[in-house]
């Protein structure tokens, strides 16, 4: 997942950046391009061409900036709005030093070349700050019209037309820069909502899967003994069923333990064992000794297998040693439970031996972990 992530995260970066080589592109074309050739061929016209050169530097400025930023793969950051402040200073130098009532004309450039230089700033901002953008640019050269050239019906209407064009185009550009944001957003999240049902699914299989794996292990044992209660063949008081009953429990208990993620899965499944024998007034002492590698599942039971049968079996007191290496595993018990039949290890690798004294009987099951 976090490499679908990694991917996904990739494509929307090199998306956002064509996105703004694109723009900026338009933008020096406008600048550099029209805005220049307006400025140069209309020179004769200013009152102060310095003033217009100056702006025009400062706009020039704000776009070599967004092409350093495009090269080092950076955003403007902190300087988003010292750009702007920027645009929008030259914007008003410019219109300051117009001809009296040619703002909206032809020796306007600048009223079609700041709001490209603005836009490459804000591009990767909401929508809402390309539009404020937009409106300030607007609002400044609207406030020149207004106050400082006594703008006429005719002026205006060529102002409104002229803002079609100047604020429809750019507007477009940071809608589709919006919408593009918006959908890789909603991508990632419909990727993430069917990763997580995938994930849900695979947890109730697998969970399904283990219950009726459990289920299938305590069929052979279990519900036979189970059985044999209900229908009445089995009687409770009788000792061997009682007995059977004991080791059948601890065999439960130590099949729960085994989903449990622990540390030390072999240590965890035996205090699960000697749980039974406790509830049953069993003294029971653990003694654990040294570090193992941790025992395959198949290899855990044999270990425990005899183990929780003398637990489950004993009169009054038990005591359980696990001692590890990276060389050897041993469990082994001392318990009063009289005459127990020790079970064969089903893996290979592990060895059970027992020695009875009267009541008294010691067990131990050995396992030598390979490579």
């Amino acid at each position: 997942m976090r490499d679908a992530d990694a991917v996904e995260e990739s494509a929307r970066a090199q998306l956002r950046r064509g996105l703004r080589v694109a723009t900026l592109v338009v933008a020096l074309v406008v600048v550099f391009g029209l805005g220049l050739s307006t400025l140069l061929r209309h020179l004769d016209s200013y009152e102060t061409p310095l003033a217009q050169f100056a702006a025009f530097a400062a706009v020039g400025v704000v776009l070599i900036g967004e092409a350093v930023l495009l090269v080092r793969d950076r955003s403007w950051g902190r300087l988003r709005g010292v750009a702007i402040a920027v645009v929008l200073s030259a914007s008003m130098l410019s219109y300051l030093t117009l001809p009296d009532g040619r703002t909206s004309t032809g020796p306007d450039w600048m009223f079609g070349a700041a709001n490209w230089a603005g836009l490459v700033v804000v591009l990767d901002r909401p929508l809402r700050a390309a539009v404020l953008f937009l409106l300030g640019h607007e609002l400044t050269a609207l406030f020149n019209l207004l106050v400082f050239e006594g703008a006429s019906r005719g002026a205006l209407a060529r102002f409104a037309t002229g803002s079609v064009t100047v604020v429809g185009f750019p507007l477009c550009v940071a809608v589709v820069a919006t919408v593009l944001r918006s959908l890789g957003a909603a991508a990632v999240a419909a990727r993430r909502e069917i990763e997580r049902v995938r994930v849900a699914e695979a947890v109730a299989a697998e969970s399904h899967h283990r219950r009726q794996q459990r289920f299938a292990e305590l069929s052979a044992t279990t519900v036979p003994l189970l059985e044999g209660l209900a229908d009445g063949s089995l009687r409770p008081e009788d000792p061997l069923v009682q007995r059977s009953c004991a080791i059948e429990a601890a065999r439960m208990r130590r099949l729960f333990a085994e989903s449990d993620t622990v540390d030390n899965p072999l240590l965890h499944e035996l205090r699960h064992c000697i749980d039974v024998a406790d509830r049953k007034g069993v003294v029971v002492e653990l003694d654990a000794r040294g570090r193992w590698p941790t025992p395959p599942l198949a290899v855990r039971r044999d270990l425990t297998e005899a183990v929780l049968t003398a637990l489950a079996t004993s009169a009054t007191r038990a005591r359980v040693t696990v001692v590890g290496s990276d060389a050897l595993v041993s469990v082994s018990v001392v318990a009063d439970c009289g005459e127990l039949d020790v079970p064969m290890p089903a893996t290979e690798g592990v060895r059970v031996e027992a020695l009875a004294h009267g009541d008294t009987v010691w067990v131990e099951a050995q396992w030598q972990p390979t490579g």
